[in-house]
């Protein structure tokens, strides 16, 4: 039984710990910064991926994405490249849109996938610092399906992390939250979609674990103050984190992508939607 930060990571899957259940809300902030992927998800037509309306369908979906490219076979990446790509077909920007944009996209995507990676490493970094060079170095080659599961062709992918925090550099220039995304991001983070007793009791500690975990440029476009008291709590958070890091096996999380797959799988062959 495996307790504690990984000893050599190789996979980003050995990154997994208990920031991965306050992870999520300021990584889809990063990633609907990039204003085809924020009115891309705002417009979308389609319903079932309606975070508001199926917040649970919408958590499993993402869930069993990233259970698929970082753990899964080839079949498992062709079947929900498949489901997706039918998801994807609906989402273009209309000419009363405020950007142009399709979910088809490789460029979009490849920064959807260079914020997922960002989710693995922020995990593990918020808790434990830095990795090591040769294990940065495995991590983010592994990586690298979090885009070319989708349409990111496998030269997209900046060549190494020097490349890549380059490539993150370069794209934050171009990010912006307009007020209807924030107002829509904002609801993420305080878990608006949540019934009204589950909303009250867990929305305010989301929000400000979401604004601890969002880079400074981040939570400015998100209009969210951070104060020293703040950081102060933040930090015994990260605290509390690491203690149930110790506590719970780490193979409880990567349990938990393996329960995606096989969910994934008996859908296919029962004839039921993935996605």
């Amino acid at each position: 039984m495996r307790l504690g930060p990984p000893r050599r990571p190789r996979r980003v899957v050995d990154l997994l710990n208990p920031a991965a259940v306050l992870l999520p809300a300021a990584n889809v902030i990063m990633q609907l910064s990039s204003p085809g992927v924020g009115y891309g998800v705002l417009e979308s037509p389609v319903d079932s991926g309606n975070v508001y309306k199926h917040p649970f369908k919408r958590a499993r979906t993402t869930g069993t994405y990233l259970a698929a490219a970082t753990l899964g076979t080839d079949a498992d990446r062709a079947l929900i490249r498949a489901e997706v790509d039918k998801v994807h077909a609906l989402v273009r920007s209309k000419t009363s849109s405020p950007v142009s944009y399709n979910a088809f996209d490789p460029k979009l995507q490849l920064w959807v996938a260079a914020c997922l990676y960002r989710y693995y490493i922020d995990m593990h970094e918020f808790l434990y610092g830095p990795l090591d060079d040769a294990s940065a170095d495995a991590i983010y080659a592994d990586a690298r399906r979090l885009g070319t599961t989708l349409q990111v062709r496998d030269g997209m992918w900046p060549a190494d992390r020097q490349a890549f925090d380059e490539y993150w550099k370069r794209s934050l220039d171009g990010l912006r939250i307009d007020p209807p995304v924030r107002e829509h991001l904002h609801g993420v983070a305080a878990m608006a979609f949540l019934p009204a007793p589950l909303r009250l009791l867990a929305g305010p500690f989301n929000l400000f674990a979401t604004t601890g975990f969002l880079p400074q440029a981040f939570r400015d476009h998100m209009q969210l103050a951070w104060t020293a008291e703040q950081q102060r709590r933040f930090e015994l958070l990260l605290t509390g984190l690491r203690v149930a890091d110790r506590v719970i096996p780490r193979d409880v999380w990567v349990f938990l992508y393996r329960l995606y797959l096989w969910d994934m799988r008996s859908r296919a062959r029962r004839g039921r939607r993935v996605v």
